[in-house]
């Protein structure tokens, strides 16, 4: 952890966060997962024998461990644990199909896999060699054989993984995003200071914590000395009893912001919450009536490859003098780069900055403290994200004046749904595998509820018939739910004379009469 010979200088790493902590908030509650509460110097124990227990096991420098977890304790107990014994947390999204879970595993190379007992059928497809430890008895007997001592570090660099994050790839398969201490560290001190956390306030995760590492507040959190307050799964009435109990902060995507707005149990809170939401902009429908129930909305733009939010909409002086229509506008803006996140630029063809004038489109890039290492065994992929020195976003947006950009198109074959990533050519593989299918494309369809859906244009063999609903259970058996199409529309496909499928057809159909091509 230390560069030798150099006194000023410790290498930079969020597993910091909780031994300081352990001191500093010893008494402070850090975890509260149900009926089960750690104060601060407990965690950083638990921590400890996690990673010393690991080590045990076998484990080497740089070996990946796989979790496929619900958000709970042990799972955010990872993201210190791990890293503390010098592995690489790959950290699953719950809601892939099993044949996705096994390819990151698989690819990510892990040597054990933890997993909520709830998840356990979703482990079929992964090879029978690698070790499957449960969260709840088999990671307790895992941590009994730890040491609540010092752990000896193993970090030499900043730069080294601390995890390994999937997202979905415009080539089908998804890419492993590496995260650096380095970059994990500084996100997740960003995120403390922008969201304003400090050791009186209470988080709540309704955030998946696989998520870009819980959009990095798995560690921002015990920078600050807040309190973790742990739900498995969104349900609005449980969360409505929750934010009651003193919730001050939390994220979600603008989708899980309306279920809660639009449930039975919804009500003004006698203490204001803090919500940073991203994905979609809030519409001034959601603005207002998260107003109205005592949130404070804060809107982000980012990726998994810049390790969650990169910028932020930060409100100019009077905003709140403005209509409800006005503020909205100006809040679906995506911003500025937050504190410790670099550069951003908008640029043309030929990488040339568009002029700041609110109209002329280009495509984001960013580059800085918080941007991936680069694609897991992708060495080309990596070339192609950081082409001219810049992380190409493949989104396209526009400059206002006052610097802040506003998102109008993707370039990518990437829709976001309810903040999750879709990749239409692994929707579009799915579908070809049936049957009756001779040909279809994949596009982004604005959505009230999820901001954007997939929407499937097929043509079917001659001779051969499906329905839409046909097509859809296809693809259920073989992707992710949230993956599969939520609308089918049969026949012919707008071509080029070579053949060649226009899908930018389809999408200008979709969103005819709109502004944007993002919802």
């Amino acid at each position: 952890m230390r560069a030798a010979g150099k006194v000023y200088r410790e290498e930079l790493s969020p597993v910091r966060f909780l031994e300081r902590s352990g001191d500093v908030h010893a008494a402070r509650i850090a975890v509260v997962d149900g009926a089960r509460t750690f104060d601060y110097r407990q965690w950083r124990t638990r921590s400890r024998r996690l990673a010393s227990g690991l080590r045990r096991e076998g484990l080497r420098k740089g070996d990946r461990v796989a979790f496929l977890a619900l958000n709970s304790e042990p799972l955010l107990l990872a993201h210190f644990g791990v890293p503390q014994a010098g592995g690489v947390l790959v950290a699953i999204n719950t809601r892939l199909h099993p044949d996705e879970i096994g390819y990151i595993v698989e690819h990510s190379e892990a040597r054990w896999i933890f997993y909520s007992p709830e998840l356990g059928e979703r482990l079929g497809r992964l090879p029978s060699r690698i070790p499957r430890i449960n969260t709840s008895d088999e990671l307790e007997d895992l941590l009994a054989s730890g040491d609540d001592g010092d752990v000896e570090p193993w970090l030499d660099d900043e730069e080294e993984l601390i995890a390994i994050d999937y997202t979905s790839g415009t080539t089908g398969r998804p890419k492993g995003v590496m995260y650096t201490h380095r970059g994990a560290c500084l996100n997740a001190l960003a995120m403390a200071f922008e969201h304003g956390l400090c050791a009186d306030s209470s988080y709540l995760w309704t955030l998946p914590m696989f998520h870009c590492n819980g959009w990095t507040f798995t560690w921002a959190c015990a920078a600050a000395g807040a309190r973790n307050v742990c739900i498995p799964r969104v349900d609005p009435a449980h969360v409505w009893q929750v934010l009651d109990q003193g919730i001050t902060h939390l994220c979600a995507a603008p989708t899980v912001l309306t279920m809660l707005a639009n449930h039975p149990a919804a009500h003004r809170l006698s203490r204001p919450v803090r919500a940073m939401t991203g994905g979609a902009p809030p519409s001034p429908t959601l603005v207002a009536q998260m107003t109205d129930l005592n949130f404070v909305l804060e809107h982000l733009y980012g990726l998994t490859e810049s390790y969650g939010p990169c910028t932020l909409n930060v409100s100019p002086p009077g905003l709140e003098r403005l209509s409800l229509e006005e503020r909205a506008r100006f809040k679906a803006r995506q911003g500025v780069p937050h504190i410790l996140a670099g550069r951003q630029r908008v640029v043309d063809d030929s990488m040339r900055d568009v002029p700041p004038d609110g109209r002329t489109m280009g495509e984001v890039l960013c580059r800085g403290n918080t941007i991936m290492r680069g694609y897991f065994k992708q060495p080309d992929a990596t070339a192609e994200a950081f082409r001219g020195g810049w992380f190409h976003t493949g989104d396209v947006a526009v400059v206002h004046p006052d610097g802040s950009i506003e998102l109008r198109d993707r370039m990518k074959d990437i829709i976001i749904s309810g903040g999750e990533n879709i990749s239409t050519i692994e929707v579009e593989q799915a579908i070809a595998a049936h049957p009756a299918v001779l040909e279809c494309a994949v596009v982004a369809s604005p959505d009230e509820t999820w901001g954007e859906v997939p929407k499937a244009f097929v043509t079917l063999r001659p001779g051969r018939t499906a329905t839409a609903e046909e097509i859809i259970a296809h693809c259920r058996e073989r992707i992710a739910h949230f993956k599969c199409p939520k609308r089918v529309e049969f026949g012919d496909l707008p071509k080029t004379s070579t053949g060649k499928i226009q899908k930018y057809v389809l999408r200008e159909r979709e969103w005819a009469g709109r502004e944007k091509r993002v919802n």
